[in-house]
């Protein structure tokens, strides 16, 4: 890493506390009516911080962190990536389809060894089918599958997942019935183009974080090996789940196995090709790494095919996560992480296993592992393995309280700390659930500032995109679970306990969460590098 250095900022005045960052997973600006999880929640501590002078409105979506329009929801990994890089960096979704409007993504040696497969083998097409643009657009897909058409490959086997967290909850069918008449419309002269499996994303292939190993075996089995529940097609699988359970939603819907004359019609065989056309990162990792890691530990494989495997990107840089890729990701460099080590400043991360990578791997420009470990500290509290609204206070506490002890160890200059229960509890739609999860997250704000105060530190409260703050729409008098990410600004709130500066709010135009970075380094009394957006506060 090439050395980065900084400046001290003119007339900062030292203070004895720690600068500690808290970014609410999950928690906007909403209506504040009662589709607002935020505002029917008991949350006096917020209620308190939100009438601070040092308060802003945030922009966390769209062109503001990197995505293609503003249409288009934030997430947590651009988020993240937006608050610790403290620019804007094109992502995901926009770099795909950069690469697909150019011909770039089929003109790589990726696509050449797929190509090469094509000739013998089945070329497979593993990810999420929807249009939420998170983790994956339908168009990339439908561009994928056209080119293969165009190009001649005679077998092309689509593994969806259904995803029901982006998008409508129950929406499948929206996706997989166009997808299935697709397949069947490019299934001429010779060709022969089917969806061979599925599965709901949170129990099927798309586990994060080594959470749940399970999830990605059961999608294994199902893409892989063809073993699962079968049916005709996926259509039939969707409706048969939805009439056998009402309540069914997609992203927990059980996988299955297309099969024809009793025989699975895809499972992934030696000489083929996989690509796994999600373009974000986390939730792609373990599913590459059962494909290309030896030896390997995270579930019993069986038959492992001899394939050529590639991500739609490079999920993990660091550890070069898949070794093939279609896409090259954003270079980002020069992250807030890198310049406060090169400043000799030492630094807290904290979060539950949920959200630990954001705080790490994403907060550090796509790189995983330390900068600098004798600077940098991080800490993972193993989360619970069930459905977040049965504990959706989910490890606030925990968080809180390794964090109070830092706090009064005074080891660390800088703290940041990540509480996903408005993220990962607001996907769920359970109303109940989001306004415990939200005045939880309230309840440990009040602790951290207490022992701010004690040690004259700076807290610093914002999010990294909405979801809490909509927990459902009404239409024509019926309510509809909302539970995906919003489009709404999230707080930023600078409450400085010190005493020491006598900070303003500074009002760029159109402030996003990339002023993050800079406004912190100002707290700790440096001045922003040169290209970071402006700060949000400054010095009279």
């Amino acid at each position: 890493m090439p050395e980065l250095k900084l400046s001290k900022l003119p007339g900062w005045k030292d203070f004895p506390g720690p600068v500690v960052l808290v970014i609410m997973d999950g928690m906007g600006l909403g209506k504040r009516d009662a589709s607002d999880g935020l505002f029917v929640s008991h949350t006096p501590v917020l209620d308190g911080l939100f009438k601070e002078p040092l308060f802003a409105k945030l922009r966390a979506h769209g062109t503001a962190v990197g995505l293609p329009s503003d249409e288009d929801m934030g997430n947590s990994e651009v988020g993240h990536n937006a608050l610790g890089a403290g620019r804007v960096f094109v992502q995901g979704a926009k770099l795909v389809n950069n690469a697909i409007a150019s011909g770039a993504i089929f003109r790589g040696k990726a696509w050449e060894s797929i190509k090469a497969r094509a000739s013998q083998g089945t070329v497979h097409f593993i990810g999420l089918v929807s249009d939420g643009n998170v983790h994956s657009h339908i168009d990339h897909l439908n561009a994928l599958l056209e080119r293969c058409a165009s190009e001649g490959f005679k077998k092309v086997r689509v593994h969806g997942l259904l995803d029901g967290r982006d998008v409508g909850e129950r929406s499948g069918l929206d996706y997989f019935g166009p997808l299935e008449e697709k397949l069947k419309g490019l299934s001429t002269s010779g060709r022969d183009y089917r969806v061979a499996s599925g599965g709901g994303r949170m129990v099927t292939t798309m586990d994060r974080y080594n959470a749940d190993w399970a999830v990605v075996a059961k999608g294994w089995k199902a893409h892989v090996l063809g073993q699962g529940r079968a049916f005709p097609s996926a259509v039939e699988a969707i409706r048969a789940y939805y009439a056998e359970d009402p309540k069914m939603t997609d992203q927990y819907m059980d996988s299955f196995v297309v099969c024809r004359d009793g025989r699975p019609v895809g499972p992934v065989q030696d000489g083929d090709a996989v690509v796994f056309f999600n373009f974000r990162g986390d939730r792609a990792v373990e599913i590459s790494r059962a494909f290309e890691e030896e030896p390997f530990s995270g579930f019993e494989r069986g038959r492992k095919p001899d394939v050529f495997f590639a991500g739609m990107m490079e999920y993990d840089g660091d550890a070069k996560i898949p070794k093939n890729y279609l896409v090259e990701p954003p270079a980002i460099d020069r992250t807030l992480g890198q310049y406060l080590c090169g400043a000799g400043v030492t630094s807290l991360a904290v979060s539950e296993t949920q959200k630990f990578g954001h705080v790490t791997y994403f907060w550090n420009g796509n790189n995983s592992g330390y900068i600098d470990e004798r600077l940098e500290k991080y800490v993972e509290i193993p989360s619970d393995r069930l459905a977040f609204d049965l504990r959706p206070w989910m490890k606030a506490a925990e968080i809180t309280d390794a964090v109070l002890e830092a706090v009064a160890a005074g080891k660390h200059r800088f703290i940041r700390i990540n509480y996903p229960n408005g993220d990962m509890v607001g996907h769920t739609g359970m109303e109940a659930s989001v306004r415990i999860a939200v005045a939880t997250v309230d309840l440990a704000l009040g602790r951290l500032l207490a022992a701010v105060e004690k040690a004259r530190g700076v807290l610093v409260v914002t999010a990294d995109h909405g979801n809490a703050d909509c927990m459902f729409t009404e239409k024509n008098g019926k309510r509809t679970a909302h539970v995906a990410h919003t489009l709404n600004p999230v707080p930023f709130i600078v409450k400085d306990c010190s005493g020491a500066n006598p900070w303003k709010l500074a009002e760029p135009p159109e402030p996003g969460l990339s002023s993050v970075a800079a406004t912190l380094l100002n707290l700790m009394g440096f001045s922003a590098p040169e290209g970071y957006d402006p700060s949000l506060v400054r010095l009279p």
